[in-house]
């Protein structure tokens, strides 16, 4: 992509990194050098920590480690059997690795419609999707916003279909209460960089309130071995490691702070720019559902032109995710076609992720605000 000219102004990332780990600098490398003084690096007592720990936060039973995001719903979907000729349901507008999990696994993905104010699964459709060959629904909490998860799990029980959440981008959302993940029957979610909880590298998680389940992916993630050179099923390599599991025992003791640090950013946006009529602000949740703003993602007209405008100025922008599954070139073999799922389709073209991480300023938000109400004509 052509670098755009920064014409004022510091430039402000939709995700800093940076800023992030100054914040907790001395007591990440204390843990890092815990780990390399331990001299055990993969499958010891950090990530059986962390497991306890992030099982207690989110009120599961059990946490099972594992390499990425992908590779939990990957897991998760192996787990419940389901493999080849087998077909799993989720949105179109998620993340490209949500449907390659599934392919992973050995199955085939296919979409149902979202709603256009959530931007989330639109559970009312989902009878349309479902065929003989569906084992599961993969609902997805999409920019850390919850889903209608109880629509999903009825939908599902009447039809005997597995559960398995997407939480990806939610840790610490929750739905009446209940943190997300820990609804259906399993739960992934990402440790990426960027993500609310986040380590140096990739790593992730399955939740799950089912002891075999438990016991089942711990046995996939490590070549199907219960012990050493002892294989009961055929498993992969997907192991948390030590350095990134002391890393993220660190960082989750602030999550709640770092959420509550999101919700006041996302609180700020909507007063600035609030009252635009060209402009959709992202929903900031109610009593029965509490987000965790892993993006802030408005919607508007010439979204491109402001995009340009902002970045002109100091200010990234992304778009999460500007091509839906079902038109990607990977999936062009599912037979979908343009217009086949249209609320997905049109939020591609409008939707704008604006900078959100804990360590933003309000004055930074002020200013990103100001240059949007400006390139709109609004007073400030």
């Amino acid at each position: 992509m052509k670098r755009i000219k920064n014409i004022t102004g510091k430039r402000i990332l939709v995700s800093d990194l940076s800023r992030g780990h100054s914040a907790s600098k001395d007591q990440i490398e204390r843990a890092i050098l815990r780990v390399l003084d331990s001299g055990w690096y993969v499958l010891g007592l950090e990530l059986e920590a962390f497991e306890r720990e992030f099982a207690r936060y989110n009120g599961s039973r059990y946490a099972v480690g594992v390499a990425s995001g992908t590779e939990a719903i990957q897991i998760a979907l192996m787990a419940l059997g389901i493999g080849r000729g087998d077909e799993v349901i989720t949105i179109p507008n998620t993340a490209i690795p949500t449907a390659m999990a599934i392919v992973a696994a050995g199955a085939t993905p296919r979409f149902v419609d979202v709603r256009e104010d959530t931007q989330n699964i639109d559970e009312t459709k989902l009878k349309e999707s479902i065929t003989k060959k569906t084992k599961a629904i993969i609902p997805v909490h999409l920019y850390g916003n919850p889903c209608e998860i109880e629509g999903v799990l009825r939908i599902a029980g009447q039809h005997g279909l597995y559960v398995v959440e997407d939480a990806c981008q939610a840790h610490g959302a929750s739905y009446n209460g209940k943190k997300v993940g820990t609804f259906g029957d399993l739960g992934a979610f990402s440790f990426y960089p960027t993500k609310n909880l986040g380590c140096y590298g990739d790593g992730g998680m399955i939740v799950t309130d089912d002891r075999k389940l438990a016991e089942t992916v711990k046995l996939l993630r490590n070549y199907g071995q219960k012990t050493r050179y002892a294989c009961d099923m055929e498993g992969i390599n997907s192991r948390l490691d030590e350095i990134q599991a002391a890393i993220l025992r660190v960082k989750l003791r602030r999550l709640n702070s770092f959420n509550k640090r999101r919700r006041h950013i996302a609180a700020l946006y909507q007063k600035c720019l609030a009252e635009m009529g060209e402009m959709r602000l992202p929903m900031i949740g109610d009593n029965t559902r509490q987000g965790v703003f892993h993006l802030y993602v408005i919607r508007c007209q010439k979204r491109d032109a402001l995009r340009s405008f902002l970045a002109k100025r100091g200010i990234e922008t992304q778009i999460h995710y500007p091509v839906p599954l079902h038109l990607q070139k990977a999936f062009a073999h599912l037979g979908y076609s343009r217009g086949d799922f249209p609320v997905a389709e049109k939020l591609v073209r409008e939707i704008l992720s604006l900078p959100i991480f804990p360590e933003l300023t309000d004055r930074e938000v002020v200013r990103i605000s100001a240059l949007i109400r400006k390139w709109y004509g609004y007073p400030r």
